[in-house]
């Protein structure tokens, strides 16, 4: 009953903040884009721009998760 980081609950703690990575790094980039518009007076393109940026750097962390917790599993 490991509860190291390569034991079930390592791998359950570690998918358990994927959605926290997603919502942060979503969060990250509208508010980044945000003060840019403000900033350079581009409303809302760079807010836009910003909150696809941030969606694809979390859903790219939620695909290296699942990929880690597969491969951990076999």
């Amino acid at each position: 009953m490991g509860r190291g980081p390569g034991s079930k609950w390592g791998s359950q703690l570690r998918l358990s903040t994927v959605g926290l990575t997603l919502a942060i790094a979503v969060g990250i980039g509208a508010v980044g884009g945000l003060y840019l518009d403000d900033y350079l007076g581009t409303e809302p393109w760079l807010t836009i721009s910003g909150v696809l940026l941030g969606s694809a750097a979390g859903f790219h962390q939620l695909i290296r998760e699942i990929k880690r917790s597969a491969d951990s599993d076999d």
